[in-house]
């Protein structure tokens, strides 16, 4: 199933997302974790690319494993830093040997010692080379990624979304952000793509933030703004472990009520491979919505 068809339906769905391990040796276990996630039936659920060397390969295998234990869509994440032509097409031709449809086409974080200009010479400089090569391969629903708060590397939002617009001209089919603490900057971006043209649907992300720890490492990696709100939250509850989780979880429950409330159908929830952390916000938002979610 292509995931625009379902992403353009007008009931409210949840998607979550899950990552392979970094080697072999806990595969199993985070095979066992991700498939609790997809059990818990949500619209579909993406698979980052694998890490530590592994790559493609371990992506592959949980996206495979997951589609045929429980039935669930999947979303396939395809990074081309460091990539030749080869490699991608090879991937993608798995990708479609084992019945997945949709990719998440992606840059990547660049690897220590390279810049953004580095990448000039590569094959694929920016993700809107990968974007267009997927859709002159042909046969697969495409999605990206956005940052509501404007990329690192992006010297202001016009150009941020100038980028944007590349990448839905090369060819993709949605957009899913980073993720976002106060819902009124995802506003105010939406607002700015829709001006810009960008017409394509945005799915907000979101992360639970479930322990004191993560908060810098959230901030490391998107440099998301902490709202007073979030981070007096984090000041009350973070030296407690069992309330910090249940903070977190309504937190970003709170968050996607919103994001519902205001007119947004699709959210994306990174689990960080957590089947109780996305099992309370689905039972949370069910309590609401029941049979509309």
């Amino acid at each position: 199933m292509k995931l625009i068809d379902l992403i353009r339906q007008e009931r409210f769905s949840l998607s979550f997302e899950v990552f392979p391990p970094k080697t072999d040796a806990s595969l199993a276990d985070v095979r066992a974790a991700t498939t609790e996630v997809a059990r818990l039936s949500p619209d579909f659920v993406s698979v980052t690319f694998g890490a530590g060397g592994a790559g493609s390969r371990l992506t592959l295998e949980i996206a495979e494993s997951i589609h045929r234990a429980t039935g669930v869509e999947t979303l396939a994440h395809l990074t081309c830093v460091g990539a030749d032509r080869a490699s991608i097409l090879g991937y993608l031709r798995a990708l479609k040997e084992n019945g997945i449809d949709n990719v998440m086409a992606l840059r990547g974080d660049l690897p220590q010692g390279m810049s953004a200009a580095d990448m000039d010479a590569a094959v694929y400089p920016h993700a809107s080379d990968l974007i267009r090569e997927i859709r002159a391969f042909g046969g697969f629903c495409i999605g990206a990624a956005c940052y509501p708060e404007v990329h690192p590397e992006s010297a202001n939002q016009a150009e941020d979304i100038r980028r944007l617009r590349d990448k839905v001209e090369a060819g993709a089919d949605f957009l899913t952000t980073q993720m976002f603490f106060d819902n009124n900057l995802l506003y105010s971006f939406l607002y700015k793509l829709r001006e810009a043209g960008v017409t394509v649907p945005v799915i907000p992300g979101i992360m639970p933030i479930t322990s004191a720890s993560q908060v810098a490492r959230a901030m490391k990696l998107s440099g998301s703004f902490m709202p007073r709100r979030f981070t007096s939250l984090v000041d009350r509850f973070g030296s407690d472990p069992a309330a910090m989780k249940q903070a977190g979880i309504i937190y970003a429950t709170d968050q996607i009520i919103d994001l519902f409330a205001n007119g947004i159908r699709h959210v994306h929830v990174y689990t960080m491979n957590k089947p109780d952390v996305a099992g309370a916000i689905q039972s949370n938002l069910l309590a609401m919505l029941g049979s509309s979610l």
